[in-house]
């Protein structure tokens, strides 16, 4: 069967692949596209799990939402920015944010199995696989947050490679938009002491009594320099105690108090945090290469 333009035109529209790829399917099954298609999901997946190993610490933050009431974040991971920044990639996490706010996945892997556009066969879980393949870089559906307001639901991207959301109870616009700008530049750990996790104080304060015994002074001063420290800690690592970032003189807490309003929760996720990524050594790769060459 001869294999025409608009055969090939056909199924690059339907699978996104390049065009000399598509002729090169085609002609493999005598013009049958839907042989084609089929013989290019299973390439590509071989594809993807031979990049699955390679570390994923880019990406971007993508946040969706239906008002103040309900929204959903989400993490998507690539190897480099530049692929961060293809438009296919993008459109990819935007889509998966869709499923996670309409969808209410139960978990990634649930995610993973679900469609990627609502009535379409295709999974997340194969449209990445044939995205990998497509571009040539490992690609992960890391993590995801879905969220219902107890209050109203505010946000703030910061470019794409930081996302919060912060469910507030009073205020207003303004106040829910500068909130998440501040966990954004700020990152506390939590709302106030009482939801500092026990693991976290403890270690806090086994680090300042070991800095404070280092002094040298009599046990009495050591508890008080512990207490300081732990004072310390906790106004930094709160959002009620940290300085806002618009106006350090005050607390958020005191800016809070002063708008009669409350933060119930907040979720802030940045690319690639706690993803240890690979650092490459140029020179060291080229002397490890030829140091095999020579059987060293």
């Amino acid at each position: 069967m001869a294999i025409t333009a608009s055969l090939v035109k056909e199924l690059r529209e339907r699978t996104g692949a390049g065009m000399m790829e598509c002729k090169k399917a085609l002609t493999e099954t005598n013009g049958d596209i839907e042989a084609a298609i089929e013989n290019m999901r299973k390439s590509g997946q071989a594809k993807a799990a031979k990049k699955a190993g390679r570390t994923a610490a880019d990406g971007v933050i993508v946040i969706t939402s239906d008002g103040n009431a309900q929204a959903a974040m989400v993490e998507v991971n690539c190897e480099t920015d530049f692929v961060a920044k293809d438009d296919n990639f993008k459109s990819f996490a935007e889509a998966v944010g869709e499923r996670v706010l309409n969808g209410s996945p139960a978990d990634v892997v649930a995610l993973m199995d679900s469609p990627l556009h609502e009535g379409e066969d295709t999974t997340i879980e194969e449209a990445r696989q044939a995205l990998v393949s497509k571009i040539g870089e490992n690609m992960n559906v890391r993590r995801f947050v879905r969220v219902q307001a107890v209050g109203a639901l505010h946000n703030y991207s910061h470019g794409v490679r930081i996302g919060v959301l912060v469910d507030l109870s009073g205020g207003d616009e303004a106040l829910g938009r500068d909130l998440a700008m501040h966990i954004a530049a700020s990152n506390p750990v939590c709302v106030d002491e009482g939801q500092m996790p026990a693991e976290v104080l403890a270690k806090e304060r086994e680090i300042a009594e070991a800095q404070a015994r280092e002094s040298g002074k009599p046990d009495n001063i050591v508890e008080k320099m512990v207490e300081g420290r732990m004072r310390k800690f906790l106004a930094e690592s709160t959002l009620l105690g940290q300085p806002f970032v618009k106006d350090p003189d005050t607390t958020v807490g005191k800016l809070l108090q002063a708008n009669n309003a409350s933060v119930n929760g907040f979720t802030r996720f940045e690319v690639g945090e706690g993803i240890e990524k690979k650092v490459e050594d140029f020179r060291e790769e080229v002397m490890a290469q030829a140091a095999a060459a020579r059987g060293d």
